[in-house]
């Protein structure tokens, strides 16, 4: 996304610019009908990019990921964001910060490898990149958008996830038109560190579905 790794930053983070600049992205590269994976805020940059296109994918998969951020002045949104940005404003930093983040965020017995990954992504995010995209979840409600979601949709969910708990993605799961729901055991916020190979028989498994369900064969 802009502002992670070397990509430049956005002038104002907000999840609608996010989804716009993902829109134009899709534009440069030549993306026709992709299939397109979010994750966490990726999941909720895609809800917003399909109330602007909502045809603009083949299908989607949601993971770890919600509807709704909530009200900026709401008890829990201002907790949210003190644990988050108040350690920076105390003086740690991303590489400080990232194995506590990341150890948060994981569930039950997860792939050593993907933990250290985890760890050293989130240790390169550039703090203000960080700031501005916590912050970019404020006011975020995509929820009475969920039913106008016009393509094959895979919901994605942990049930050790904390951050998008289980019980939240399964109803979110149920305003969708054409949804396949699918929990995974043990699982944190980051399955695809935590449990990889579980998490891409799943996409698998919907995708070979999807696509051989709208398979054209051209002469």
């Amino acid at each position: 996304m802009p502002g992670y790794g070397s990509s430049k930053p956005l002038q104002t983070v907000s999840i609608a610019a996010l989804a716009d600049a993902f829109d134009d992205f899709l534009q440069q590269v030549g993306a026709t009908k992709p299939i397109l994976v979010g994750h966490s805020i990726g999941g909720m940059i895609v809800q917003q990019l399909l109330t602007k296109s909502p045809t603009i994918a083949r299908a989607v998969v949601l993971a770890q990921t919600s509807p709704a951020f909530g009200k900026p002045d709401g008890d829990w949104q201002k907790q949210f964001i003190a644990a988050r940005l108040g350690p920076l404003d105390r003086g740690e930093t991303m590489v400080s910060l990232a194995p506590m983040l990341v150890r948060e965020l994981v569930g039950d017995d997860p792939d050593p490898d993907g933990i250290v990954l985890a760890r050293e992504c989130m240790a390169a995010v550039p703090e203000a990149t960080y700031r501005a995209t916590m912050l970019a979840l404020l006011g975020f409600d995509q929820r009475s958008a969920l039913k106008n979601i016009a393509v094959p949709t895979l919901v994605l969910s942990g049930s050790k996830d904390n951050n998008a708990p289980a019980a939240m993605m399964a109803k979110m799961a149920s305003y969708i038109p054409s949804v396949n729901y699918v929990e995974i055991e043990g699982a944190g916020h980051l399955v695809n560190l935590e449990r990889p190979a579980t998490f891409n028989a799943a996409l698998d498994r919907f995708l070979e579905a999807h696509l051989a369900a709208t398979q054209v064969t051209s002469e």
